[in-house]
């Protein structure tokens, strides 16, 4: 299989807190973050499905990236994680 990634990744300690209708505001922790989306640790947390839109803002130690939520749609879950785009 070969890697099909269009931006390069980058490791990253963010915390992106995400929210959506059916289940509220979550905080997860990045893994790492590249110029199309970031994957997120799901901790106990449940992946939510593929095509899910949800409104995510991204915060680093030196403070928060953006300040009004942006939309990110799930594009990829494995075992204690999920991919997210920006949309």
């Amino acid at each position: 299989m070969s890697d099909q990634r269009q931006f390069q990744r980058m490791p990253c300690s963010a915390l992106v807190e995400i929210s959506h209708p059916s289940f509220g505001r979550v905080e997860l922790r990045a893994k790492d973050l590249s110029d199309g989306g970031v994957y997120v640790h799901l901790g106990n947390h449940m992946a939510l499905p593929v095509g899910t839109v949800v409104k995510a803002i991204i915060k680093r130690h030196t403070g928060v990236i953006n300040q009004e939520p942006i939309d990110m749609r799930v594009v990829h879950h494995q075992p204690g994680g999920m991919g997210l785009m920006f949309i």
